[in-house]
């Protein structure tokens, strides 16, 4: 677990240098800044996407786990975490972003991509934390830009890492032969759709309940094994 803990920990500290940096932005300049992320955020989605070899994985992922999504309404449980945070930290959230924007936000980018995935399993299975170690880089100064926008809720994040990459690499030796490259591809994949889907919504374009999609991530194991 030490890798996970380092990652958690680099989200925190993150996290907490970017709200004390929103606290001098004009909120003007954070919308603007928010924007420019929006930007950023398709950039990943997009790059993501070449990773998918089946379209047909793809859509039957997301519908699946969409249904799943809905059925559980996450997006509302989410909320309602947000709201009971909301209420413990008001004073601390400046910005017009909820805690649980900011949380579902940081959560979705900092655990979607591969390097996620992979390196929990190296984590788990030799010991080697060097591929989470540079994602906590990454992710440390992603933190620190996000919450400077999206103020306090992207530390919540943290949490969702923790428990998110704690739960691969413990189950490692167990999820490992089902996780070929393969599925880990198609997984990718899967998570720049919804990345994507976050970027829009960053941009106010779109007001998609993005963690009902969340579900869909998980999908491909299941089907790139029986397909």
């Amino acid at each position: 677990m030490t890798g996970t803990i380092v990652n958690t920990i680099a989200v925190i500290i993150g996290s907490l240098i970017g709200i004390f940096l929103k606290h001098g932005l004009p909120e003007k300049m954070a919308d603007t800044l928010m924007k420019g992320l929006g930007l950023c955020t398709f950039y990943l989605g997009v790059t993501g996407l070449m990773k998918g070899e089946n379209s047909l994985i793809l859509i039957l992922s997301v519908v699946t786990g969409t249904l799943i999504g809905e059925g559980l309404a996450l997006e509302d449980r989410i909320n309602h975490i947000g709201i009971w945070l909301e209420t413990r930290f008001s004073s601390k959230n400046t910005g017009k972003q909820s805690i649980a924007e900011g949380f579902v936000t940081a959560s979705l980018l900092f655990c979607v991509g591969a390097m996620a995935i992979v390196g929990s399993l190296q984590s788990g299975l030799t010991g080697n934390h060097e591929m989470i170690f540079n994602k906590s880089i990454l992710d440390f100064v992603a933190a620190i830009i996000f919450a400077s926008s999206l103020g306090i809720g992207v530390i919540f994040s943290a949490v969702f890492v923790f428990l998110y990459q704690g739960s691969i690499t413990l189950a490692a030796q167990w999820i490992a032969p089902f996780l070929t490259e393969a599925t880990v591809n198609e997984m990718t994949c899967v998570g720049s759709v919804i990345i994507l889907g976050l970027a829009l919504n960053m941009l106010g374009i779109t007001k998609l309940k993005i963690m009902n999609y969340v579900p869909a991530i998980f999908i491909p194991i299941v089907l790139c094994n029986f397909m």
